[in-house]
């Protein structure tokens, strides 16, 4: 299963908290998914979808990184996180 760009999606529970308490909104991961710098299987049907955005001035520039479970329809954002160790998860 390939990881395709999405405009069609759901954002479950946990996502929608983890997103609040995160500080990043909905505009961020319509703009990962739809249009992703890179994005790999995880495992089958689990996709990671990510790229670099500036969230606010304070937190600066970082790695959005979004989960969609894409054996589903519509898929399943199962969670989002914004982190500054780039390094670390691009390839």
């Amino acid at each position: 299963m390939h990881c395709p760009n999405l405009t069609d999606y759901v954002l479950t529970e946990h996502a929608l908290s983890q997103m609040q308490r995160r500080g990043i909104v909905e505009s961020h991961v319509a703009a990962v998914l739809s249009a992703p710098e890179q994005r790999r299987q995880v495992r089958p049907g689990r996709c990671v979808y990510q790229s670099r955005l500036t969230l606010s001035k304070r937190q600066g520039t970082g790695l959005v990184r979004v989960f969609v479970d894409v054996d589903r329809d519509p898929p399943e954002v199962v969670t989002v996180y914004w982190t500054v160790k780039v390094q670390k998860y691009w390839r």
